[in-house]
């Protein structure tokens, strides 16, 4: 038997070739891998005695070779295939031990397009399919945990099961996808508002399980992507380990406060705001943001779009929360948070707190848009009513309609001086969402902006809010019965704003 070992990740290389050797494997093996096994005192061949040809182009040729295609291509059960591999003295390669130029982590390190471009393999990938097409008589090999499944079937003497080779297969060909997809991902970022790819591909290298996904029958593991960074590569100061729900959350909640230019905090339950506020300082911010509905705060996820200090870690720490996600902390505040050992406190890696694109499997294939980016702003604010906001108004409408996309639809939010303080979330009818956020405002809608993520079809969610003190209103517009809308806005002395554009979130 014939191995060909070129790998870039050498942690259990010498146990794994010293097991091969033991079973009366040939050994060949690349440059920097060949090195590594002679300094470990490992019988091993250089790759050149299979090709007879020494690398060239400063390494970007090496394994490009037929006599190593060959004889990892060729059918063991195709005897014109075996003549042929005689007739030209070529090896049968049975083992193709590959792992490949580390380049997602070139790119994590900031280094620059010259040396990224470098980083990408060309003969590992090759290697590698070439093995996983023909798994049938070769094992193609890509991360060291599989060393010890791998010779313990090789010393096993009912031989290979199929299923290995299947396995090991899949794993080869996930492996050099997910290495493409990564390659694609980086040479796409930062082309703005360019189409998206007729190709389209997501990749991601497995960090860790988790518990499980949404409910505990539900298998989950969290993947990272070729820049990395952001939510997926967040460093947790403390707490209990993260879970699939806690993850989501924690990115809705930080996708928020990343909208806002002023001091924000968010407090996120199941995906939707119950809190938002901008503040003169993330202690006041947070106050404000709490104040909106401190019952459905309870067990929820807090975000800071500023440095958590030890002032308000210890307001954190009187209210039950399960994660608490911010640029930073000072190392008083992480002291003040080991009074809550359970909770996690989380700081997101480098990178944009928002999503570039949006993508959601549907059966059979999966759907991808670009991601909902407009920051604080009121898109082209129309307005359509005699009445016109002050300045404070304008204020509190902006901060209104930055939250409102944040929110599941259909979608309503009332604000008052830079605060939520109701949200109608996910309802199916919008004047129920109306209902809703009033009732959670309560008293607190006397004098309060509303936001709405799409028109309303009727005059009634207008009406609803009238009746409740509402003095503002912004929506898209666009509805057949726009005119109806504005004329209800109009007999209650109400202002309102429209968009053009609107913020469903589904």
């Amino acid at each position: 038997m014939n191995a060909l070992l070129s790998v870039s990740d050498k942690s259990g290389l010498n146990d794994f070739a010293r097991g091969l050797d033991s079973l009366g494997v040939t050994i060949y093996a690349t440059g920097g891998t060949e090195r590594a096994l002679r300094d470990a005192g490992i019988p091993v061949r250089a790759l050149q005695e299979l090709t007879g040809f020494n690398e060239m182009l400063d390494g970007r040729v090496k394994t490009l070779h037929p006599n190593v295609h060959a004889g990892i291509l060729a059918r063991r059960d195709e005897p014109r295939h075996l003549q042929e591999l005689a007739d030209r003295e070529v090896k049968l390669i049975d083992l193709v031990v590959v792992n490949l130029y580390p380049f997602v982590d070139t790119v994590a390190s900031g280094a620059g397009h010259a040396q990224t471009i470098e980083s990408i393999d060309i003969g590992g990938v090759t290697l590698l399919r070439a093995a996983a097409k023909n798994h049938d008589h070769v094992l193609p090999v890509v991360r060291p945990s599989d060393y010890p499944t791998v010779l313990a079937a090789l010393k096993d003497p009912a031989g290979i099961p199929p299923s290995l080779r299947r396995h090991l297969a899949a794993v080869a060909f996930g492996h050099t996808a997910a290495y493409d997809a990564a390659i694609g991902e980086h040479l796409r970022d930062g082309q703005g508002s360019a189409p998206l790819p007729e190709d389209f591909t997501l990749g991601g290298h497995k960090l860790r399980d988790l518990r499980y996904g949404e409910n505990p029958h539900q298998s989950a593991a969290l993947y990272r992507t070729a820049e990395g960074g952001g939510m997926a590569q967040a460093k947790q100061w403390q707490g209990l380990e993260l879970s699939y729900n806690n993850l989501l959350d924690a990115q809705a909640a930080w996708s928020l406060v990343g909208d806002f230019s002023a001091v924000a905090v968010a407090i996120i339950k199941h995906a939707n705001p119950c809190g938002v506020a901008v503040g003169t300082d993330v202690a006041d911010a947070f106050d404000r943001a709490l104040a909106s509905d401190r019952r459905s705060a309870f067990g929820g996820i807090v975000a800071f779009n500023r440095p958590v200090d030890a002032t308000v870690a210890r307001s954190v720490v009187e209210l039950f929360l399960e994660v608490v996600v911010a640029q930073s902390f000072d190392q008083p505040a992480l002291e003040i948070f080991k009074a809550r050992p359970k909770l996690r406190v989380l700081q997101p890696g480098p990178g944009p707190s928002q999503l570039a694109l949006d993508a959601r499997p549907i059966t059979g294939g999966f759907l991808v848009q670009s991601a909902d980016h407009t920051g604080d702003t009121l898109g082209d604010a129309r307005l359509v009513t005699a009445k016109a906001p002050d300045d404070a108004t304008w204020n509190d409408l902006r901060f209104a309609w930055t939250t409102v996309k944040h929110v599941r639809s259909n979608a309503i939010v009332l604000a008052h001086q830079g605060a939520t303080v109701g949200v109608g979330a996910g309802q199916m009818s919008r004047v129920e969402a109306v209902e809703l956020a009033v009732h959670r405002a309560g008293p607190r809608a006397e004098g309060a902006v509303l936001a709405s993520d799409g028109f309303f079809p009727y005059p009634d969610g207008v009406e609803v809010a009238a009746r409740a003190g509402v003095r503002a209103i912004v929506q898209p517009g666009g509805s057949v019965k726009d005119s109806e809308a504005i004329a209800a806005a109009e007999a209650a002395g109400v202002a309102m704003v429209f968009t053009g554009e609107r913020h469903f979130k589904h």
